[in-house]
């Protein structure tokens, strides 16, 4: 039985799980498992492992650096910390200059910590966090060591910015967006993301998951 590594194109308002269930009508294996979620309103590269000789090696590209596109919204705060959720706060105050955009992004370079949202499928207790979030339920939870090694300014319109970032494994974006409202004043939500790397693999790389077909599939695997 045929075992490997595919770099897929993950479609905007498909689940990661979503993905990997795709995998399986495709090729009719059921050990199938990925290197990174990515939620639904996500794209982008996926990793996925097929077999289980595959999969018991996955933890060594699921460890691996990320790099994303961001699109940050200024001005608004969600109960989700992304474009889904409901808003919580609006800001009225007067527009961010880029030169203090650009000198607050500064801040968030680095060896840092970051408290994972209520919406993300984190385990606490054994319950992931997003299944108390739907109950109303606001728990407390550790903290979590992350790295962003990169912050690039790609453009700022007011109210919204494009960031290229690269950080370590386990680093939520959506969190980044939230606190760098917070450090500006302002409020801010994740408008949109797209995962472009994972340690070496990068998108161009990708096939989309609609490309790929019951004969072929094996042609993918590295």
């Amino acid at each position: 039985m045929a075992s490997g590594y595919i770099l897929i194109d993950k479609p905007i308002k498909m689940s990661s799980h979503g993905v990997v269930n795709r995998l399986r009508q495709l090729t009719h294996i059921k050990k199938i498992g990925h290197a990174g979620t990515l939620d639904p309103l996500a794209t982008g590269l996926m990793l996925l492992a097929v077999g289980r000789e595959a999969t018991k090696k996955i933890i060594q590209f699921s460890q691996m650096d990320k790099e994303y596109l961001a699109d940050i919204q200024l001005g608004e705060e969600t109960d989700t910390y992304d474009r889904e959720g409901r808003v919580i706060s609006s800001y009225q105050g007067e527009k961010i200059k880029k030169g203090e955009l650009v000198k607050a992004l500064e801040n968030f370079l680095g060896p840092q910590e970051q408290l994972p949202p209520m919406y993300s499928a984190k385990k606490v207790a054994g319950q992931k966090l997003y299944h108390l979030a739907r109950r109303g339920k606001d728990i407390e939870r550790p903290k979590q060591q992350v790295v962003i090694s990169n912050l690039e300014l790609l453009s700022y319109k007011w109210p919204l910015i494009k960031l290229r970032v690269s950080c370590s494994t386990g680093t939520y974006i959506r969190t980044l967006a939230y606190d760098l409202g917070r450090f500006l004043g302002t409020g801010a939500y994740l408008a949109g993301l797209r995962r472009t790397k994972i340690g070496p693999f990068a998108i161009d790389q990708a096939v989309e998951l609609d490309k790929i077909g019951e004969s072929d599939w094996e042609k993918r695997l590295f």
